[in-house]
């Protein structure tokens, strides 16, 4: 997976800057996504990313089957490359747990509050 955070976004009329922190990532087969960085999640000395795909907007038939109104959601471990900049990158399944649960510890804190 190569993700890095994008200062510059192609067709930035499609975000706002009040989207937050845009993160362009590539798949295997060279397609390029767009997420928003929600929240930063820390999990011991690591550092990890809640990121929710931007979408275009599209206009919607009657009963659209784009998947648009689906939030794909990810994690990513954020980690500094060889030229000191931030990257992200795909966690272990282990980190992906770990994660998981400081996820699952915040939710249930804000819960309290």
């Amino acid at each position: 997976m190569t993700d890095k955070r994008n200062e510059q976004i192609p067709n930035e009329e499609e975000f706002s800057d009040d989207d937050g922190i845009i993160v362009e990532m590539t798949d295997a087969d060279g397609n390029t996504y767009y997420y928003v960085e929600e929240m930063i999640i820390p999990v011991g000395d690591d550092r990890f990313a809640l990121l929710v795909e931007l979408k275009e907007d599209h206009e919607h038939g009657e009963g659209c089957s784009c998947g648009c109104e689906e939030e794909d959601v990810t994690i990513a471990k954020i980690v500094i490359n060889a030229d000191g900049e931030e990257e992200y990158v795909e966690p272990t399944d282990e980190e992906f747990e770990a994660v998981q649960a400081a996820y699952e510890k915040l939710l249930d804190e804000d819960e309290l509050t």
